[in-house]
């Protein structure tokens, strides 16, 4: 495990940050740590996000944490990690940056696909995962209509992601450019700050005429597709973990509508199925915001904190 020092200006509430690598297969990780209290936490970001998607909740924590956050393999810094991708390989390499950080089992935050890896780790290595955090996601998502096993998944993923994904192969002139094509999305027209715009400005890697994002595209579509094409890998996972599972939701979607990502009668299902999982709404967020708001990453640092 190597490390380095990087500057991720923090808003209001600075947070000391750093970071360090750890080897997975295919070449090195990058790990964000924010915080250096002794309680040590994991946070797993959403499908095409980043590490610094965490450091909201980061700055909720308190001085006795610290909170680490890869980048996942086609992300980030570790854009170059290749394939295979998927949830499974997506859980070693986080097994891998629990091991480096001394093997002790730690509560673990996964938002978006990141509940999912979440879930997945905690099924496969479920002495490292002591609390699992499911930031809307990790539930099983049923099949959209008229979609069959050996369907070609791409045209569900450009649905469900819409300008998440749709971004990956545009080139944008300028960094301002490319904050103001977020400006103006749906989930973040009201609710603009500066976790946000570190966020997206992080993502960003200069390009032939101009900037572009640093997510892969073919690791996004990979992962994507992963819930299409493997439908009960979750569910399986689901139902093997015995540690505590909070799932927080957001009443509103990735574009904004007024319907939840996960549905009330899906939510509903799984609390029958699984008597270690929780569940709560947070109101007036959505899918990103809940993530990346004050009101939702409070929630989040609280309930990953929980003792």
């Amino acid at each position: 495990m190597t490390g380095m020092e990087r500057a991720i200006p923090m808003g209001s509430e600075p947070v000391e940050t750093a970071t360090f690598t750890v080897p997975v297969a295919g070449g090195e990780l990058l790990v964000t740590r924010f915080g250096s209290g002794a309680r040590k936490l994991l946070g797993i970001h959403g499908i095409t996000a980043n590490a610094v998607s965490l450091r909201a909740v980061a700055r909720q924590l308190g001085p006795d944490f610290t909170l680490v956050a890869p980048d996942l393999r086609g992300r980030g810094g570790s854009q170059h990690l290749p394939g295979p991708y998927g949830m499974r390989a997506h859980a070693a390499d986080c097994a891998a940056v629990i091991h480096a950080l001394g093997s002790q089992p730690m509560a673990v935050l996964g938002e978006s696909m990141g509940a999912y890896v979440g879930v997945v780790l905690a099924a496969q290595h479920p002495r490292l995962v002591r609390r699992l955090v499911l930031a809307d996601g990790g539930l099983p998502l049923p099949l959209p209509p008229g979609f069959a096993p050996g369907t070609d998944p791409a045209p569900v993923v450009e649905m469900v992601l819409g300008p998440a994904v749709a971004r990956l192969s545009k080139v944008f002139v300028s960094r301002r450019a490319y904050l103001e094509f977020w400006r103006q999305h749906p989930a973040f027209m009201q609710d603009w700050n500066d976790d946000i715009e570190a966020y997206f400005d992080y993502d960003l890697e200069a390009a032939e005429g101009g900037f572009r994002s640093r997510a892969s595209e073919a690791a996004v579509r990979a992962d994507g597709a992963e819930h299409l094409t493997d439908p009960e890998l979750f569910a399986q996972a689901l139902h093997s973990i015995t540690c505590p599972i909070t799932l927080v939701t957001a009443p509103r979607n990735l574009m904004n509508q007024p319907v939840p990502l996960l549905g009330e009668a899906l939510v509903a299902e799984w609390r029958t199925r699984l008597p270690n999982l929780s569940v709560e709404m947070v109101p007036d967020v959505n899918h990103y915001t809940l993530m990346m708001g004050s009101q939702g990453a409070a929630i989040l640092a609280a309930r990953l904190a929980a003792r």
